[in-house]
């Protein structure tokens, strides 16, 4: 089955912002790979981008959150940007709620988690990295 995983664009606390989601939906990297594995005379990488990440993977349920830094010759990332948003759809209410908080803890809260006139449990929140959530139950599902 056609499967999709998010990938999000960093400005060098991209590792930092992944720790952060491990917190809170657990598992385990799948990969990591800083942009000194790829240096090379062909492609030397700056001393101060060395250990940035190049790639990072982290496994939820049935799919992949990846992401990376953004290398400084690449210019910035806006972090204010709309940069499209990350649905989760859960297990249950408590599951739903456990990840709004997590995920809200020092960002902004765009839509509290509740019953929605759609009648699932739903709520939006911008994370503390700018990264926009939309969390939902659905019993129907």
């Amino acid at each position: 089955m056609l499967q999709i995983n998010p990938h999000i664009n960093f400005n060098g606390n991209a590792e930092e912002a992944f720790t952060f989601y491990q917190s809170i939906f657990g598992g385990n990297f799948s990969k990591i790979i800083r942009f000194k594995d790829l240096a090379s005379e062909e492609m030397p990488i700056p001393e101060h981008e060395a250990e940035k990440i190049m790639h990072i993977s982290l496994p939820i349920g049935n799919s992949v959150l990846m992401a990376n830094d953004v290398p400084e010759f690449m210019g910035r990332t806006n972090e204010n940007e709309n940069r499209s948003k990350i649905v989760l759809n859960t297990v249950s209410k408590e599951e739903a709620t456990v990840f709004f908080n997590g995920l809200s803890k020092d960002g902004q809260i765009e839509m509290p988690i509740s019953e929605s006139p759609w009648n699932t449990y739903f709520g939006m929140l911008r994370d503390k990295y700018g990264i926009e959530w939309m969390i939902e139950f659905d019993e129907k599902l």
